[in-house]
């Protein structure tokens, strides 16, 4: 015996809601509600601008807003009956924007809102602790040098900086002024990179061998971290042009002590 599948039911349509007729013509009703709610007794309720259907005997009514620095804003009152019932009621009012309307930008939590350098003097910025930048020391780490300094317990930083936090921060560095693209860099001499000055001290860990920070008093990163292939005109090994000798320059005549004959 065999047996047929089962057809699937069809998929109900969602019944449009129709706009009651006596909820819709009281217009007045729902003005005379927001003129109570209007500091100016009803002066800001303006022109009525339509009703829709917002449920099964339930209507809103839409009017121009007229108050200072509400531009675009309108006035809504929702009203609605009992069933088999001509007597209409307010269920509330409320001053809602329109598709034009002035609004305030939308809150952008403090986390994303902070950029570089904002952090001033006196300034504190807490961690989030689930911070994808960051590990528990506790963890074995892909960089030695984490593990040397944060691997005991209770002695060591409690959180590291994890491999996601590493590698978002060498990407900073060498897109940053202090990378290879830097215009510093590409206007000094070919060879004057970081890598092979003198001045470079070499970060630890496993950045160790594309970043260090740069020691030289007379340079313009001092004190900052610089990519290996970095560079600029103050590099240890920078030797200045030769300047041509006095025998090696071609004759010169001075026109203005040539005695005319």
């Amino acid at each position: 015996m065999t047996t047929q599948p089962a057809e699937s039911a069809p998929t109900p349509r969602r019944r449009s809601i129709r706009l009651d007729a006596a909820c819709a013509e009281a217009v007045e009703l729902a003005r005379a509600a927001l003129a109570e709610t209007d500091p100016a007794g009803g002066a800001n309720v303006g022109e009525h601008l339509g009703a829709r259907a917002e449920g099964e005997r339930l209507v809103m009514h839409l009017f121009e807003c007229l108050l200072p620095g509400y531009r675009g804003w309108r006035y809504a009152a929702t009203v609605t009956r009992v069933i088999r019932s001509k007597h209409v009621t307010v269920c509330e009012t409320a001053l809602l924007p329109g598709p034009d309307a002035i609004m305030a930008p939308t809150w952008v939590p403090w986390q994303e809102r902070l950029q570089p350098g904002d952090l001033g003097v006196g300034d504190v910025m807490t961690t989030v602790p689930d911070d994808d930048r960051l590990a528990p020391g506790y963890l074995e780490s892909d960089d030695p040098a984490v593990e040397e300094t944060a691997y005991e317990l209770g002695l060591g930083r409690s959180r590291v900086m994890s491999r996601e936090g590493r590698l978002e921060t060498a990407e900073r560095w060498y897109e940053s002024d202090h990378g290879p693209h830097a215009p510093i860099a590409e206007a000094a001499p070919r060879h004057a990179r970081c890598g092979t000055c003198g001045f470079y001290l070499p970060v630890a860990g496993s950045l160790r061998a594309m970043f260090g920070v740069c020691g030289n008093l007379f340079a313009p990163d001092d004190g900052r971290a610089v990519s290996a292939d970095h560079g600029c005109g103050a590099h240890s090994e920078v030797v200045p042009d030769q300047v041509p000798t006095i025998d090696a320059l071609t004759t010169v005549y001075d026109d203005a002590s040539v005695e005319r004959v």
